[in-house]
């Protein structure tokens, strides 16, 4: 039986490491990742194995020939394109046709055994056996669900915390029957996990799944990479490592030289030939490479030193990597999570930041303060991306500096000579850094057509032009004028999605961007019939008639935000009766606190009842969400808000659909079944919504929020659209808002947030699906588990915080507390908290 190694992934998260040498001769105690899965699989009898290969080719085939020094016999397979996991089996397929063969990933450390593992694939009479293992944190993994027999229900590439519903991920390694290489079309690119797998799910074929218990580290990052240095110095994985216990957890492998008067404190490993001087001091997990040198007074804590490193006398390194003939010199200062490349010279009294990249074959000149400045890991957030779009402190968290790297990051995603509009609210931060984006983006043979202060529905719509490609708005955040959300676009003028947000994020994480040569400088213009463009298109969408003859009377209140710049130009044509206030941009105060906005609200309550308006609308300080008061100046809340606009827009269009969130109490259900309308159910994230309501029979949209998406003009969050299809709507009902509001009936819904560890998310998934056993579940977004009686509960874990929510609706308000409480035991338990 044969084995498939892969190994031609590029490993561009774990880059300048990976500059100038394939991910998988990584080092991991001074031998390559792939050299500890080759001599894995030796142990376990395959001793004739295939080797793909694709970048960097002949540094694999250099370092290890024929495989005649392991006692093994290689032979590669090489891809002159990409072709995917699958494909890349396929480019090999002649080696493997006789029978069953294993495939493994040559860049993950693991001792997982192998022949449990084949034995299981017999036993079943598998197709096809997938090697799983159960991790903190599944988000960059593939998630696989498995029965009690071991047979595969269903896969999930890459989930958001939405999507989590286990913490049991697809590690790469798989034992297949030579017939599933027919399933794959020679010379395209195809992957095991997104192509080939569902659709022999889908075909019933025999998939299983074997949950490991060995070690199993996918070495894709730098925090990856250290941990698995840590663990083996740990014991944590058997691998075969040349070296002798100089003290316990000391090792130091053949021709080593330390002088008694070195500070050593295990676990750690010192090279072959490597060098520590009298005062130097090696802490706990250090690895020194081969022929490295360890000058007097020199200090390393968790630091990975390759082969042919000189670390200079009181040089410092902490929790950093460097490269291999690099030269760290006198004094030089190196932190945590720190990358230099290979070949680099350090010089003395260099100050190397916590979190810095430094790539191959540079020169740091003495005394330099290397700070690439704040940066989203620096943050502590775990992704750039937060339901506001990058959002932090003005001047601290995002600073000019830092929206140049975002605008370039995001530029880079686009082809030059594309198209961007910005824009922002009324604030001077947003003005400010607004000019840093534009900057950015011109630099970047990135032509910009500027709003400068404008409505965000405006800007989405003229986002979504013909001939533009993208939009970034930057706006005060919402309750908190000291923070600033950058909110990119787009070329429909939504956020963009979770695919284009991870995009975005790894050019922004290896801070690769473009430039454009000095003749590509791009144009900067201003249009200047913006808002007239966005109320004429708005007009001519939304069904105004009738209002004119209703005489109807509304109370605005623009929260000293940009709407006030559009609402003139719509309500001059809408023909009705409008009493405004805070109609003027305020740049001081660009959004309101909690108890600003209660006050305002309550204040627009009173003066809705005192004129007799038929309603009150108060919009964001962007004008995007709104807030309702109804005709007897009662505030109608968000949850209910939305009933309201729905029972209008269904009992007026008599069907097609409506696309609500997951979270939206099922009593939306009630009252679109009774007007003949179809209700699509959408994960919470904006993206996805925005997606539902393209949909060619979609008529409504609502996040439960005070967002309302209009699809006949816009399939995007818009106040402004949302009032004028209300004018029309309330004009034709001849209903009042608190009648439409008294008819529905009132939900028994209930929310509740439980702290969660990041490690625990994935098991607390779990936990909750194996609790749920024998119900009817739904993962549109967490898990939605539905009892026979109608009533549910959902858990769905937060993408940005360590927290999971809940929310619970039965057809009283005990069913509903009772399912709450049911479930926040099960998370509580799962995530540590009892």
């Amino acid at each position: 039986m044969k084995a498939v190694v892969m190994a031609g992934g590029e490993g561009t998260r774990l880059r300048p490491m990976t500059a100038n040498q394939p991910k998988p001769l990584l080092p991991i105690i001074n031998r390559p990742i792939m050299e500890h899965v080759l001599r894995l699989l030796k142990r376990h009898g395959f001793t004739e194995t295939v080797v793909t290969v694709q970048f960097l080719a002949a540094l694999i085939r250099n370092y290890f020939g024929d495989g005649d020094e392991l006692g093994m016999t290689l032979h590669y397979a090489t891809e002159e394109v990409p072709l995917g996991t699958a494909g890349s089996v396929k480019n090999a397929a002649d080696k493997l046709r006789d029978d069953r063969f294993l495939v493994i990933s040559g860049d993950a450390l693991t001792d997982i055994d192998l022949t449990d593992m084949l034995r299981f694939h017999r036993e079943n009479r598998a197709l096809v056996t997938i090697g799983l293992k159960r991790v903190p944190n599944p988000l960059e993994f593939g998630i696989i669900i498995v029965d009690d027999s071991g047979r595969i229900q269903r896969f999930l590439e890459k989930p958001t915390w939405g999507q989590v519903f286990s913490d049991t991920v697809n590690t790469g390694i798989y034992i297949m029957e030579p017939s599933v290489l027919d399933e794959i079309a020679p010379g395209q690119s195809v992957d095991w996990s997104s192509d080939i797998f569902p659709r022999l799910l889908e075909g019933g074929c025999r998939l299983f799944g074997y949950v490991a218990e060995g070690y199993w580290e996918d070495v894709g990052t730098h925090e990856s990479y250290l941990k698995a240095q840590a663990d083996v110095l740990e014991g944590k994985v058997k691998v075969d490592f040349d070296a002798f216990e100089l003290a316990p957890g000391v090792w130091a492998a053949e021709g080593a030289s330390v002088d008694p008067e070195a500070v050593l404190k295990g676990p750690l490993y010192i090279g072959d030939y490597a060098k520590v001087e009298a005062g130097a001091e090696l802490r706990e997990y250090t690895v020194l490479g081969s022929n490295a040198v360890v000058k007097e007074g020199a200090f390393l804590h968790r630091a990975v030193v390759s082969d042919n490193v000189y670390v200079g006398p009181a040089a410092h390194l902490r929790g950093c990597v460097i490269g291999k003939n690099t030269d760290v010199m006198t004094g030089a200062r190196i932190e945590e999570n720190a990358v230099v490349g290979d070949e680099c010279v350090i010089e003395a009294e260099t100050y190397v930041s916590s979190g810095v990249k430094i790539y191959p074959f540079k020169t740091i000149e003495a005394g330099t303060v290397v700070n690439t400045s704040v940066i989203w890991e620096s943050r502590g957030q775990r992704s750039l991306f937060g339901p506001r779009g990058v959002s932090g402190l003005v001047n601290v968290e995002i600073t000019p500096e830092l929206c140049v790297r975002l605008a370039s990051a995001y530029a880079t995603t686009l082809r030059k000579g594309d198209t961007v509009v910005t824009s922002r609210d009324a604030s001077r931060a947003a003005r400010a850094l607004k000019r840093a984006v534009i900057s950015a983006l011109n630099s970047s043979a990135i032509n910009v057509v500027d709003l400068e202060a404008s409505a965000l529905p405006v800007a989405r719509f003229n986002t979504s032009r013909e001939n533009v490609r993208g939009g970034i708005a930057v706006r005060t955040t919402a309750g908190d004028p000291q923070s600033v959300d950058i909110v990119f676009m787009d070329e429909t003028g939504a956020d963009l999605s979770q695919a284009a947000q991870r995009k975005l994020e790894r050019v922004f994480s290896r801070q690769e961007y473009r430039r454009a040569f000095p003749g590509e400088i791009a144009e900067l213009t201003f249009p200047a019939r913006a808002v007239d463009t966005y109320a004429r298109e708005l007009l001519s969408c939304i069904d105004m008639s009738g209002v004119k003859d209703t005489e109807m009377k509304v109370v605005v209140d623009c929260a000293g935000g940009t709407s006030s710049l559009v609402l003139p130009n719509l309500l001059g044509r809408a023909g009705v009766d409008v009493l405004t206030v805070n109609n003027r941009l305020d740049d001081a105060s660009p959004t309101e606190t909690l108890a600003e906005r209660r006050r305002d609200l309550q204040r627009l309550a009173e003066l809705v009842a005192s004129a007799r308006a038929a309603f009150g609308v108060r919009f964001d300080p962007v004008g995007e969400r709104v807030s309702l008061v109804d005709e007897m100046g009662q505030l109608i809340s968000e949850e209910r808000a939305l009933l309201v606009v729905l029972d209008l827009v269904a009992a007026e269009r008599r069907g097609g659909r409506v696309a609500l969130p997951v979270t939206t109490t099922r009593v939306a259900e009630m009252v679109c079944r009774f007007h003949g309308v179809q209700v699509d159910w959408t994960a919470t994230s904006l993206d996805t919504l925005t997606r539902a309501a393209r949909h060619p029979d979609t008529i409504f949209a609502g996040d439960g929020k005070g967002g309302f998406i209009v699809p006949e003009f816009a399939p995007t969050v818009d106040g402004l659209a949302v009032f004028l299809r209300l004018l029309g709507l309330v004009a034709r009902t001849r209903l009042s808002l608190s009648q439409i509001d008294a008819r529905i009936p009132e939900a028994k819904l209930l929310k509740r947030t439980v702290p969660t560890p990041w490690a625990h998310k994935g098991a607390v998934m779990r936990s909750v699906v194996e609790a749920a056993e024998g119900h009817r579940l739904d993962t549109t977004d967490g898990v939605r588990v539905v009892e026979d009686d109608g009533s549910w509960a959902l858990v769905l874990p937060d993408p940005a915080e360590a927290v999971t929510h809940l929310w619970a609706e039965g057809h009283d308000m005990d069913t509903a507390q009772a399912l709450l409480e049911r479930w926040a035991h099960v998370v509580e338990h799962a995530a540590g908290s009892r």
